[in-house]
């Protein structure tokens, strides 16, 4: 099973990927996580709405086939780490590929979140995108920590 974080932006600070794939590293081997970036769409230069459907139209033609999509935004449904690891065993054994998306400056397109089967809101602080993914790739690792009893989770 792969947990793969669909997001808008290519050019991020090196610490944004270093601190993705820290995590990442650590995951098992049959809980792979991955990353998908998908090129922003013209902010600045279009419709603020245009530039999110461009990055819509992406991230649907890169979802992986099958995915249990869930939305990063901040509408969406708190979870606690305990919740979490929760939600990560249900997916598990549900064996599909889980696709979190990370839209870009103006958030995710309306057909991304039609898309998703659930809306998770890290926070009610409004974040940088690009925080969002070393953040993520931690959440995760924790709440697979969780699962498995492992004392990350206690440190």
């Amino acid at each position: 099973m792969r947990l793969v974080l669909l997001a808008a932006g290519t050019k991020l600070p090196a610490w944004v990927d270093a601190g993705f794939e820290e995590y990442a590293q650590r995951m098992p081997p049959e809980l792979r996580l991955e990353l998908i970036e998908v090129p922003l769409g013209a902010h600045g230069k279009v419709e603020p709405a245009k530039a999110m459907r461009e990055e819509g139209e992406r991230m649907l033609t890169r979802l992986p086939p099958r995915a249990h999509l869930v939305a990063l935004e901040v509408g969406g449904k708190a979870w606690s780490s305990e919740q979490l690891a929760k939600e990560l065993a249900r997916w598990m054994m549900e064996g599909r590929d889980v696709c979190f998306a990370v839209g870009g400056p103006a958030g995710l397109a309306p057909e991304v979140l039609a898309r998703a089967a659930q809306r998770w809101s890290l926070s009610t602080l409004t974040l940088p995108h690009a925080l969002v993914r070393p953040l993520l790739a931690e959440a995760l690792y924790r709440a697979w920590s969780i699962d498995r009893g492992h004392p990350y989770h206690r440190a």
